[in-house]
């Protein structure tokens, strides 16, 4: 089967780490090329390198995605060298608080994801809709998992970025898609793959990741970059104002 995204260049702010690199990797399997964005170069150095070997193309860039100036000059650069902006995936970290019940915890601590995640996600699908419009065609893919909160689990303003992300989502794709844009967003309700090995108390949320699925486990992060690469593909091409669910049931629309 011919690979799904040949001849396009897909940016992924935040591509060094765990879902970001699963996305990327997926995403230059099936032809893409890649533009990796992130804050720290060896991370993403990583990442490259595997997709090297696989025989893909790929470029990396040090970039804050909450730096307007930087993004816009980012998606620039890649749409006048690559000759296109087609894909733009945004997963940085949002400096969430968990294991803290929202009635011992700061404000600001809640309320940094959730600037974060607005802040982020809005000048990069900015950025990359001014060119997107310009070709009458691209995919924003957005990264969330928003569902009823699991008991036990202390999320703090995790799932209020989600709920704002989403609400974004919405938006774009009404605003959009008289341009040939695609917005979906990927919901996946936890990857306990990606939690950091020394994150306190990972060991139980990945348990109550896994006991609220259906299927007695949680997508991986190989099924997060399939399930990426299709949505960004022409085989979804009907999909927009959508989000694909990966939770294997503990995300229930």
């Amino acid at each position: 089967m011919e690979p799904m995204l040949i001849g396009r260049n897909a940016v992924i702010y935040g591509g060094g780490g765990a879902i970001g690199g699963a996305i990327a990797q997926a995403f230059a399997r099936e032809g893409a090329r890649v533009f990796l964005a992130g804050r720290t170069a060896e991370p993403l150095e990583a990442v490259a390198e595997r997709i090297r070997r696989a025989g893909g193309e790929v470029q990396t860039a040090l970039l804050d995605a909450t730096n307007e100036s930087a993004v816009n000059r980012h998606a620039d650069d890649v749409a006048a060298a690559a000759g296109s902006l087609d894909i733009s995936v945004n997963v940085i970290q949002h400096g969430d608080v968990q294991g803290t019940p929202m009635a011992e915890m700061a404000l600001a601590d809640y309320l940094r994801p959730v600037s974060t995640a607005v802040q982020t996600l809005f000048l990069t699908a900015q950025a990359a809709a001014r060119h997107m419009m310009r070709q009458r065609s691209g995919v924003i893919l957005v990264f969330g998992g928003s569902g009823n909160p699991v008991p036990g689990m202390y999320l703090g303003g995790l799932q209020t970025a989600f709920e704002a992300m989403e609400s974004m989502r919405r938006q774009l794709s009404s605003e959009l898609g008289p341009f040939g844009i695609r917005v979906v967003t990927l919901r996946s309700g936890g990857i306990p793959e990606s939690l950091p090995e020394n994150m306190e108390g990972a060991g139980e949320i990945a348990d109550a990741i896994t006991t609220a699925t259906m299927l007695g486990r949680a997508a991986t992060l190989d099924e997060v970059g399939y399930a990426a690469a299709f949505a960004a593909s022409d085989r979804a091409a009907s999909m927009t104002a959508a989000t694909l669910n990966i939770s294997a049931g503990s995300l229930i629309d």
